[in-house]
C-alpha cells in the first residue's frame, strides 16, 4: 500500500471525505481485492488500539509515543536533528497507518482462536454421476450452503437406509455442532475413529473443532495430540494446537 492509502483510510473512518470521494472509495473497495484487505486489516487495528487505549491518559500518552515514534521514522525529513519538531497530519497519518498495521499482529498473536477460524468444511458431494436418488442431492445442497437444520434432516433419512456409512455420519456430526447438539454429535465422531476407516482422522479433526466451539480446551488439545503426522489435517491440528497451549 501507498502511504496515500493510509491517509485515506483515516479519512474514510473519520468521515472527512465528499461524497464524491467516499462513493470512488467504495467503488475501489469492491474492485480492488488487495485494497479491501489492507483497510480492513488497518479498521481492525485500529479497533485494536482503541480499545487498548481508551483511557483518555493512555491515549495522550500512546499519541506522544507515536509522534516520537513518527518522527524517528521520518527523520531523513527532519530539518534539525537536535529537536523534535511537531509533526505535520500528513506524517502523523502514514506513521498511524504503520502503527496500526502493528497493532492487528498484535491482537492476531495473543487473541484466543476460535471455532470459526478453523471450521472449514468446504463442500461434499454424495451423488454418483447420472444417480437420481433426490435425498441425496437435497443433503448435499443443504449443507453445501450452510443449511445445516435441512441437511441433519437428510442425512438422517440417509442413515436410516445405510446406517453403517461412515462418510454420512461424519457430515451428520458436523450438521449437529453446527446446531449445537454437541452430545450427539460426539457419539457420531467417536464411532466414526473407532472404525478403521479414510474418516478416522478427519473425525478427530472434527472433534476437536467441536470442543472448542463448547470452550471445553482441555478436550480440543487432547484429541489435538492424537492426530498423526500423515493426516491430511494435521497441520491445521498442530497450528491450533500451540494457539490452545
Amino acid at each position: 500500500m501507498q502511504e496515500e492509502d493510509y491517509i485515506l483510510f483515516d479519512a474514510y473512518l473519520s468521515g472527512s471525505l465528499d461524497p464524491e470521494s467516499i462513493q470512488a472509495f467504495e467503488n475501489r473497495l469492491e474492485s480492488d481485492a488487495d485494497f479491501n484487505l489492507a483497510f480492513n486489516n488497518y479498521r481492525q487495528a485500529e479497533a485494536f488500539l482503541e480499545h487498548k487505549f481508551k483511557n483518555e491518559e493512555k491515549t495522550q500518552r500512546f499519541k506522544e509515543n507515536l509522534e516520537q515514534i513518527s518522527s524517528d521514522y521520518f527523520k531523513k525529513e527532519a530539518t534539525d536533528k537536535t529537536k523534535l519538531r511537531r509533526i505535520n497530519p500528513w506524517y502523523y497519518s502514514v506513521a498511524a497507518g504503520v502503527i496500526l498495521l502493528i497493532g492487528v499482529v498484535i491482537a492476531q498473536q495473543f487473541s484466543s482462536p476460535t471455532y470459526d477460524d478453523f471450521a472449514n468444511y468446504g463442500t461434499i458431494s454424495l451423488t454418483v454421476r447420472g444417480s437420481e436418488n433426490d435425498l441425496q442431492n437435497k443433503a448435499e445442497k443443504a449443507f453445501n450452503n450452510k443449511d445445516y437444520k435441512d441437511a441433519e434432516k437428510y442425512l438422517s433419512q440417509l442413515l436410516h437406509k445405510d446406517q453403517d456409512n461412515l462418510e454420512l455420519q461424519l457430515y451428520k456430526a458436523v450438521s449437529l455442532v453446527e446446531l449445537n447438539k454437541y452430545e450427539e454429535a460426539d457419539v457420531l465422531y467417536q464411532t466414526i475413529i473407532q472404525s478403521p476407516s479414510v474418516y478416522n482422522n478427519k473425525a478427530k479433526w472434527y472433534l476437536a473443532l467441536s470442543k472448542l466451539k463448547q470452550k471445553k480446551i482441555s478436550e480440543s488439545i487432547s484429541v489435538l495430540g492424537s492426530i498423526p503426522e500423515d493426516a491430511e489435517d494435521f497441520e491445521s491440528a498442530q497450528k491450533l494446537l500451540k494457539k490452545l497451549e
